[in-house]
């Protein structure tokens, strides 16, 4: 095989390491190395000479390890075996990751276990070219993005997982709100990954949670966001869970058509009135004796306009008669219409309804001229 005369990087740009495909080297063979690159000489699995950006010609100026190694004599052009590794030490901030399967993870605040899904992108450079070839790349021919991705897939998905539950054990929030921690959470990650790495000579240069979301098919998410609509409706409203449940029971229990309906509808108004207290008592009470009444036929009192049984003559609220209150008649002297027969004064002309005496009061049916009690004449302008 011939000798390489020169020797350079033809890998692609997201490539981290790259091994020259030719081991036939001379001490004649230039190698060039471009900038935010290291070419690494290795021998025998042992890496040797590392060359920063720039032009050499292999010589014994260059390359004093693989000399000491090979012992060459380098008074003329000689010929040796060695493997030519590139690493790119550029900043790399494109590497995304993401879980592959959801996480199950339990939340703080309602206790409920729920899947989530975490994904975000990371940048790196290599800081130790040596490091990083001997303890990750090994014998590989290239070492890329999706090389890296693949062995540290089990890093970042424990980080993740136990930064995330960390949070929210502490802060004791629950997951549906952890994305309004995402920052801390990539700062969190990022300390926690960086030791890792460092091992590797590799730097993380930035570590990014984009998004951390939870399947909305999942039925323990579908639950806990319901309770939590529910629960903001009733803070909106202004009640509570036992109040909405006294709610349910007393419309339940009015809306029986049992012969008792009517009875237990108005107790539970009753108790609830007593034992709740203040407003909230007064509503459910009255709220009791509403739905009794709707649950049966009703009619509005003429005198105070609050709903009543059918069949009932007397208004629970004003005591009206409402048998009398119906039977309408017109004032003799106005025509006006009258709210009911026992009325002793017209509403509209003020005259009294009812004749009586004036000496012994005593009730004057009729127009007669004399009281028929005393004998007092009556005159008939009197009223």
């Amino acid at each position: 095989m011939a000798v390489v005369e020169v020797i350079k990087y033809n890998g692609n740009p997201d490539m981290f390491a790259w091994k020259y495909p030719s081991e036939e080297l001379g001490t004649w063979t230039q190698l060039i190395v471009s900038e935010s690159q290291e070419a690494i000489l290795f021998k025998g699995g042992r890496a040797l000479d590392v060359f920063p950006s720039g032009r050499y010609t292999l010589s014994t100026n260059n390359i004093p390890i693989l000399n000491r190694v090979l012992n060459l004599p380098f008074g003329g052009r000689s010929p040796f075996t060695a493997e030519v590794w590139y690493v790119n030490r550029a900043n790399s901030f494109d590497i995304k990751w993401g879980t592959a399967s959801p996480i199950q993870l339990q939340d703080p605040k309602y206790s409920v276990f729920i899947p989530i899904r975490a994904f975000g992108q990371f940048g790196i450079r290599i800081e130790n070219s040596k490091a990083f070839l001997v303890k990750l790349v090994g014998t590989l021919s290239v070492f890329d993005q999706s090389s890296i991705l693949k062995y540290f897939r089990g890093l970042y998905l424990t980080k993740v997982k136990d930064a995330i539950s960390s949070y929210l054990v502490h802060k004791q929030i629950s997951i549906v709100e952890i994305n309004a921690y995402i920052e801390e959470l990539s700062c969190f990650l990022q300390e926690k990954m960086q030791p890792v790495l460092a091992e590797y000579g590799i730097r993380l240069v930035n570590f990014y949670v984009n998004d951390i979301s939870v399947p909305e098919e999942d039925t323990a998410v579908r639950k806990l966001k319901d309770a939590l609509a529910k629960k903001a409706e009733m803070n909106i409203i202004g009640y509570n869970y036992q109040q909405e449940r006294s709610f349910d029971t007393l419309e339940g229990a009015v809306q029986n058509p049992g012969s008792s309906s009517g009875f237990m509808g108005a107790g539970l108004g009753l108790g609830m009135g007593v034992a709740m207290g203040g407003a909230a008592g007064r509503q459910f009470g009255g709220l009791a004796s509403v739905l009794n009444t709707s649950a049966e036929e009703s009619k509005i009192c003429p005198a105070c306009k609050a709903a009543m049984p059918k069949n009932k003559r007397f208004c629970a609220d004003c005591g009206c008669d409402t048998a009398r209150r119906e039977e309408i008649r017109p004032c003799p002297y106005c025509g006006a219409e009258l709210p009911g027969k026992h009325t002793r004064f017209c509403p509209e002309c003020g005259r009294a309804l009812k004749r009586s005496c004036p000496v012994c009061q005593a009730p004057v049916q009729g127009a007669p001229k004399f009281c028929p009690e005393c004998g007092t004449r009556l005159v008939e302008d009197q009223r």
